[in-house]
């Protein structure tokens, strides 16, 4: 179902890893909440919600006109897919106002089981460009999460003509990955962030020459004195990372964020922000292009010690129920009929009527004034009285508490009608998965330069090259019955443009067929006219996430990293599959290079490396739009071939690599050899969790 865009007044979003968070965050002033059940969300760790939670916390965040969205925000397992439909389903019997999802796979069985549910495409799917947001359009998302890497100018040129709402992170942590990219705590620790169990190592000590010693860490972001100019610009969401934080903290970014919404000043609470939760303060480097050293920090211990005198303030700003909601109001007495109140608010109308006629007065009769004075006195309720009507005959007498009892029927009343939101059918879908074996085997192999390619090229079947790839190489390979391809970065951001001119001019000189990593490679390579296959940077992690590539015109996917051989060869679907077979798993796309902490690009002369508090030494591979750290050690799996023979080829994955290794490895994947070196079996047997 396609969702229209509608030009609204920017909402703030706000974090509820809890129930008191969620409390805190509605009664400051937040127009929604993002929360999570107790599986498949992209912050397990959080407290999060049960089913009965769940309706619960739609219930009261609608009874106070704010919206709740459900986080599906992570990779899902064939063997989960039937927990997620059920988590689907509850979404929908709740009424909840949207989800969040990453997998591509879920995310187009959501849009056939729940067809009137708005889908929010999450930050984790790594779409940078105007192009990738396009095809979240055509996908059935009505909204993108933004990457928070992007400037200022990026996100006017994406705001500018984009189909979907936009939303994006204004506070909170800042990861030194683009989001849905990250493989560290997965590798290192089997503790996957694309599955919401992040071990956060990038916190702990990693040192390039002369840097700051955690050169993997960044500030906290805070663009809360933007969000005037962010509402300007476009964007319809104003998102506060924090699920795994303290009500305090919840508060304190909603009171800000809504102070500056408001043109007050958020100054005000800065020091409470800081105070509540920092890493050596904040930045706001990405957005105003200022990248570099400074954008760095940690949680030092000052920074932990100053939560204590801000706590008891600001738990007060949501120690009881606040007045949110504006009521309209309109009271009427005739000496001929019961007296009756109309309550109107958020579009919504309620009316109720006294049980008697109104008494003849004895002394003095009930005044406009009076009654309207007794009904501006909302209680401990959310709402706040706005104006105020009322047309009373003479000579009526009304007591106190028959005014009184109207006023709260009437609220009650309006509340329902407030919180009433229509049904949201669900259809259970076919979920039938057929395994396939594969076909047609042999090796593809991914060059950083040509000057790796291998003399001998014997049981290649594609060789993915850098877009600028000389014609006569391309010719060569070609003569051999070679395809190439040409490979699209993961970490465009704002390089869209030169990535489309790349691949017009790898076009011309003979490749049809572009390698990529995400959606936004997807895009760019089909408006360039190619043909397109898929790295494994596009987290192909179930059946059905391989069926929406394939309704994509991926031509092949290589699965993801994460998975067991075991569970790839379980996959269903009829799209051609390979596995990463060989090579430096690349853990992190960056955008701030860490070797830039300590040296120039001239003095790095793309040889940098980060080192870990163990000595363990990890290469960072150099694009035009940013950095990969890339693991310490290839993963080798030369002699377990005979355990992934459901797939159609293996991706032998060079990069730091000589021409003469590159060969090496080739020869002993032909043989089969088991490895000499060090080396890794990555995640292919341990999986994640």
């Amino acid at each position: 179902m396609k969702h229209s865009m509608t030009k609204s007044k920017p909402e703030i979003l706000a974090p509820a890893g809890s129930f008191e968070s969620l409390i805190a965050a509605v009664r400051c002033g937040a127009d929604a909440v993002y929360l999570g059940g107790r599986e498949l969300n992209a912050r397990r760790n959080a407290a999060n919600f049960s089913d009965e939670e769940l309706a619960q916390a739609v219930e009261y965040c609608h009874a106070r006109g704010a919206k709740v969205y459900v986080a599906l925000n992570t990779l899902v397992r064939d063997d989960e897919i039937k927990t997620a439909m059920k988590a689907i389903e509850c979404a929908c019997n709740i009424k909840a106002d949207a989800l969040i999802l990453q997998d591509i796979g879920l995310a187009s069985l959501a849009q056939k089981a729940a067809p009137d549910m708005p889908l929010h495409a999450s930050t984790q799917m790594s779409v940078q460009t105007l192009d990738g947001i396009k095809l979240l359009g055509d996908l059935g998302f009505c909204r993108a999460v933004l990457p928070r890497e992007l400037s200022k100018r990026e996100i006017e040129i994406i705001a500018k003509d984009s189909p979907i709402e936009l939303e994006m992170f204004v506070h909170g942590a800042l990861c030194m990955c683009l989001s849905g990219q990250c493989l560290l705590s997965a590798v290192l620790g089997s503790r996957s962030g694309n599955r919401g169990l992040c071990a956060q190592p990038c916190r702990l000590p990693f040192t390039c020459e002369n840097g700051t010693g955690h050169d993997l860490s960044l500030k906290d972001m805070s663009l809360v004195e933007n969000l005037k100019e962010l509402s300007d610009i476009g964007i319809a969401s104003f998102k506060i990372e924090g699920r795994m934080k303290r009500p305090e903290y919840v508060a304190a970014s909603v009171t800000a964020c809504r102070s500056s919404l408001d043109s007050k000043d958020p100054k005000e609470y800065e020091h409470a922000l800081e105070s509540v939760f920092s890493r050596s303060g904040f930045t706001s480097g990405y957005y105003d292009s200022k990248l570099g050293r400074d954008m760095f920090g940690i949680r030092r211990k000052e920074d932990v010690t100053a939560a204590k005198d801000v706590l008891q303030p600001l738990a007060a700003l949501y120690d009881g129920e606040k007045p949110l909601i504006k009521v309209d109001m309109k009271f009427t007495a005739r000496d001929d009929s019961p007296a009756g109140l109309t309550v109107t608010a958020k579009d919504k109308t309620a009316k109720v009527v006294a049980e008697n006629l109104p008494q003849k007065a004895l002394n003095r009769s009930v005044t406009g004034e009076e009654i309207s004075a007794r009904l501006a006195k909302c209680g401990s309720t959310q709402f706040f009285a706005g104006n105020i009507e009322t047309a009373i005959d003479d000579g009526l007498y009304i007591s106190a508490a028959e005014i009184n009892a109207l006023r709260r029927q009437a609220l009650e009343k309006l509340e329902e009608k407030i919180s009433a939101k229509p049904d949201m059918p669900f259809y259970a879908p076919d979920l039938n998965i057929v395994r396939r074996q594969g076909k047609n085997r042999g090796f593809v192999i991914r060059v950083k330069n040509a000057n790796q390619l291998p003399t001998d090229l014997s049981g290649v079947r594609r060789v993915v090259l850098p877009p600028d790839t000389p014609a006569e190489i391309i010719l060569k390979l070609k003569a051999l019955k070679i395809q190439p391809a040409a490979e699209v970065p993961v970490a465009i951001f704002g390089g869209a443009k030169r990535v489309y001119d790349s691949l017009i001019k790898a076009k011309q000189n003979g490749i049809s067929l572009a390698a990529v990593g995400n959606l936004d490679g997807v895009a760019i390579a089909k408006k360039a006219g190619m043909s397109v296959c898929a790295l494994s940077g596009i987290n192909a992690f179930n059946s059905f996430s391989l069926d929406r590539l394939k309704f994509l015109g991926v031509t092949d996917v290589i699965l993801s990293t994460e998975l067991k051989l075991t569970q790839c060869s379980a996959l269903g679907s009829t799209l051609p599959r390979g596995v990463f077979a060989y090579g430096r798993i690349p853990l992190m796309q960056v955008r701030n290079c860490p070797v830039k902490n300590g040296k120039t690009c001239t003095e790095c002369k793309q040889t940098g490396s980060i080192t870990d508090r163990m000595g363990i030494n990890f290469p960072i591979e150099c694009s035009a739009y940013g950095s990969t750290v890339l693991n310490s050690v290839p993963l080798i799996l030369s002699d377990k071939q005979a355990q992934f023979n459901f797939a159609d080829f293996s991706l032998l994955r060079f990069t730091t690599e000589t021409k003469e290794q590159c060969e090496t490895v080739l020869n002993n994947y032909r043989k089969g050899t088991s490895p000499e070196s060090d080396f890794t079996r990555g995640l292919a047997f341990r999986g994640v969790e």
